[in-house]
């Protein structure tokens, strides 16, 4: 692989990094605010933050992506470490909460402009090599997992140790994705030598792709997966540490729980995760991409009911809430190969418009803040009502809501990637679009 590629992996998994921990960070400084002199917090302020977060990552993300075809990949994706590192000092020092929520919406904006570019700089890089594409997808997909999951890790101990000091540990980290951008990668239209000027620029532009048929094949289902994922990562932390609630006596998973113990737990999470990532990767050769989400939405459903079922075990032996655990377990693994087989079919997506490959894998921060937004609200609305079996119950709905949109892509998920080369993407008639390091 390049070495502009691999910094751009390693970017990803420090940025991310950042960002998990950033998250996980919050949940437990505002579990804790009246100490530090602010007011008491609630389920449904929780679940606000986090939409704002994907609301900010939904209304800049169109804006990123086509600035990223226009001025380069390389000089976009520098931006995202800038935002995050104001908002994470910012945090660290206020108690107010209007102050918090705009510290979200700077989270929101760094996500924006860093993914839109660095996929869109994968996808210009890896076009001439599928199995790069393939690897790289993979290890984008990882590395972000793995930044994400080591954030939520290390937060427990560090916020036990620190305080609301680790926000300020946290600045560096962002300054370190930043110096990985910048000094360790090169701009994909230089190193492919692309002299063509981008094609006309702006909303109206971005419009016309989000025209295309094929950009939307793949959005029901997608979305609904991220907001089932979205209402466990802005609710679940703060459900587990917080004071049991005596309306929800019954529910075993319902607050009290050490922050260690949490971390340690989420580390397991992580690690059967990233082993089914690995796993349902090394099957896109052998299995339609559809196929793999399926399985994936069946795995999430799996996932929920033995999560129930551990949830109201607290009156038996200790052997049995560890058997059904490894139940859960099991729906993790194969929950994992949904998204990186989403992705993989976005990047097809991306090789009908050459010069807006920044443009169209944007819409992967576009489908995820709206299941994120979705989610967060949901899963606050959910928690308060109910707590940890709300948030079970709305997953299943959204899973649900998954499948339903799923068997139309199956269908058509041939055409995805082939074919009908639009002509927005550089003028010409179908079929004669220009792809870098060759001829369509």
């Amino acid at each position: 692989m390049q070495r502009s590629l691999l910094a751009v992996i390693f970017g990803t998994f420090t940025l991310r990094l950042s960002t998990g921990l950033t998250g996980a960070l919050l949940a437990y400084y505002l579990e804790e605010l009246p100490r530090h002199g602010g007011p008491r917090v609630e389920s449904i302020v929780v679940g606000f933050y986090g939409a704002t977060f994907f609301v900010a990552e939904l209304a800049l993300s169109p804006f990123f992506g086509p600035l990223a075809d226009r001025w380069g990949y390389h000089r976009v994706m520098q931006f995202g470490p800038i935002f995050g590192g104001i908002a994470v000092v910012l945090t660290g020092i206020t108690t107010n909460l209007w102050l918090l929520g705009s510290t979200r919406l700077l989270e929101g904006a760094s996500t924006a402009a860093s993914v839109p570019s660095i996929l869109g700089f994968i996808a210009i890089v890896t076009a001439a090599d599928e199995q790069l594409r393939g690897r790289a997808v993979a290890r984008f997909e990882a590395a972000t997992l793995a930044g994400l999951g080591v954030g939520l890790v290390a937060a427990g101990p560090l916020y036990t140790i620190f305080g609301p000091g680790a926000f300020f540990l946290n600045a560096g980290l962002y300054c370190g994705s930043f110096l990985i951008y910048r000094l360790g990668v090169v701009d994909p239209r230089s190193e492919h030598h692309l002299g063509d000027a981008p094609p006309s620029y702006g909303w109206s532009r971005y419009r016309q792709l989000l025209g295309s048929s094929h950009v939307w094949l793949l959005a029901p289902t997608w979305i609904a997966i991220n907001a089932a994922i979205g209402l466990w990562t802005t609710q679940s932390l703060f459900q587990l540490v917080r004071a049991p609630d005596p309306r929800f006596a019954d529910q075993m998973l319902m607050g009290g729980f050490d922050r260690l113990l949490v971390s340690a737990g989420l580390a397991v999470g992580l690690l059967i995760f990233f082993a089914g990532l690995l796993y349902w990767g090394n099957r896109f050769k052998s299995m339609r991409r559809t196929t793999i989400i399926f399985y994936g939405v069946a795995g999430g459903a799996a996932l929920v009911f033995f999560a129930a079922l551990v949830n109201h075990s607290g009156t038996q032996p200790p052997i049995v809430p560890i058997t059904l655990a490894l139940g859960a377990v099991g729906g993790l693994f194969v929950l994992a190969g949904a998204t990186p087989a989403a992705l993989g079919l976005l990047a097809d997506i991306s090789e009908r418009y050459p010069h807006d490959r920044g443009a169209i894998m944007g819409l992967y921060s576009v489908f995820l803040a709206l299941g994120q937004i979705s989610g967060s609200l949901l899963g606050g609305a959910a928690a308060q009502v109910r707590g940890i079996d709300g948030l079970l119950g709305g997953t299943l709905v959204l899973l649900a809501i998954a499948l339903i949109p799923l068997y139309r892509l199956r269908r058509y998920e041939h055409e995805v990637g082939a074919g009908e080369t639009s002509t927005l993407s550089n003028g010409r008639p179908p079929g004669q679009a220009d792809l870098p390091g060759g001829s369509a």
